[in-house]
């Protein structure tokens, strides 16, 4: 499972995106697992995998790493 850190968080508005091993993507509130979307922090690292969203490739089933 792919890992990067959280490059950017727009909380107001539900997403943000993870700096990934290529691009960085972007992932909805909704796929954030374990932990709910606004204890998510810039800089975190997470695990996600890839898939398909309406503009392209995107972060699915976001979970925060445990270091």
């Amino acid at each position: 499972m792919p890992q990067g850190k959280i490059k950017r968080l727009v909380s107001d508005r539900g997403f943000g995106f993870v700096e990934g091993e290529r691009d960085d993507l972007f992932f909805h509130h909704s796929e954030v697992q374990g932990v709910s979307f606004e204890e998510l922090r810039e800089g975190q690292t997470v695990e996600y995998t890839i898939g398909q969203g309406r503009k392209g490739p995107c972060a699915t089933g976001v979970r925060l790493v445990q270091k």
